[in-house]
């Protein structure tokens, strides 16, 4: 079953300290600190803020779902998830650790000692 665009937005939201900004064209979701997803328009898809080593680890276990971005936006680690064939539980651990790049520096930290 294919992920809507709407609940990509409230997985997004129900990450601690996020929130919905425009970003150029899009529905963009944020930490303090940064961006860590958006919503592209017109197709069913979210594009991913990753670091090149955490882009690296998805692309590989869910090759074929999530790919790196092209052009330079890839190769600083940025990735596309294909909603019509991403599962719930890939969705999930993909937006978490984006979201956990864009903390702030010592709420990462402490995140990092829980988890």
């Amino acid at each position: 079953m294919a992920f809507t665009k709407a609940r990509v937005r409230k997985l997004a939201l129900s990450l601690e300290g996020a929130s919905e900004v425009v970003h150029l064209d899009r529905p963009a979701f944020r930490t303090k600190r940064k961006i860590f997803a958006t919503l592209p328009p017109g197709e069913l898809a979210v594009n991913l803020m990753f670091d090149p080593p955490t882009q690296e680890f998805f692309v590989e276990q869910a090759h074929g779902v999530i790919e790196p971005l092209p052009g330079g936006w890839g190769r600083m680690g940025m990735a596309r998830c294909d909603l019509k064939a991403a599962d719930d539980a890939l969705l999930h651990s993909a937006l978490k650790a984006a979201h956990a790049l864009a903390l702030p520096k010592k709420a990462a930290k402490k995140a990092k000692r829980k988890g």
